[in-house]
């Protein structure tokens, strides 16, 4: 699927994109699919490329934008690499909630403008961190998420008032959340937590656990499981293709 980059500007500066899109003419309906830890590179313009051939204008941000000149992580090694580690968590540290909102709104602001991209409203997708900020984005911007997916996403349902299952009385969007296994960042408590949540605003969601470990779906990452990827694409066809069309 041919794939570009550009540039959109923020309140707090100048986000790098890419943007795939499918073959053809369109215009197709549009997705955001946020990074994990790692940020955005070329495995995630390689899974947006994917997506894309589903029938999808597909985003991926550089989250990190705001911390110039940042060197890449290397996900195999990373955690087992102190400085790196540290490096990596205080990165994540930056991106509030806030902050994710309002990067969101630019967002679907340039999508909107596309001449490729049909409708006002979006897909979100995420991986790890990604994930939460998909859940955050649906609740902060109801009226521009028609869709949120989040793939072994942590810190989906904790005791900070920035929690996402806070959100959930103000989510439209269809939600779908894709747990990793023995995953001590989203457990089996916390998806109960989210579910009450979802349930309670009238939220159509689903909530599952794959047999995988953290970072099941994403290709760079060690934990990487080609079967329980394949079923996260599946997912995403399926929600996607329903909400989007």
């Amino acid at each position: 699927m041919p794939t570009t980059t550009d540039t959109i500007t923020t309140a707090d500066g100048a986000c790098r994109v890419t943007v795939a899109t499918p073959d053809g003419d369109g215009p197709w309906p549009a997705v955001v699919m946020y990074p994990d830890a790692g940020g955005a590179r070329e495995t995630f313009d390689e899974m947006a490329a994917r997506l894309a051939g589903y029938g999808y204008v597909v985003l991926v941000p550089d989250v990190y934008y705001r911390q110039a000149g940042w060197a890449p992580f290397d996900m195999a090694t990373v955690f087992g690499d102190e400085s790196e580690r540290r490096r990596l968590f205080g990165m994540i540290k930056t991106i509030t909630a806030d902050i994710m909102a309002a990067d969101a709104t630019a967002f679907f602001d340039y999508l909107a403008t596309r001449p490729d991209v049909v409708g006002e409203r979006f897909g979100t997708t995420g991986y790890c961190m990604g994930g939460r900020t998909s859940l955050i984005v649906a609740g902060r911007l109801p009226a521009r998420v028609a869709a949120a997916m989040s793939f072994h996403g942590g810190g989906l349902a904790t005791d900070k008032p920035d929690s996402p299952h806070l959100l959930a009385g103000d989510i439209e969007a269809v939600v779908y959340v894709g747990g990793a296994q023995d995953d001590a960042s989203f457990t089996e408590q916390d998806a109960q937590t989210l579910e009450q949540a979802l349930t309670a605003s009238g939220v159509e969601h689903t909530i599952e656990f794959y047999s995988a470990a953290h970072g099941f779906a994403v290709p760079d990452n060690a934990p990487y499981d080609s079967a329980a990827a394949e079923r996260h694409w599946e997912a995403m066809g399926a929600v996607f293709g329903r909400a989007l069309g």
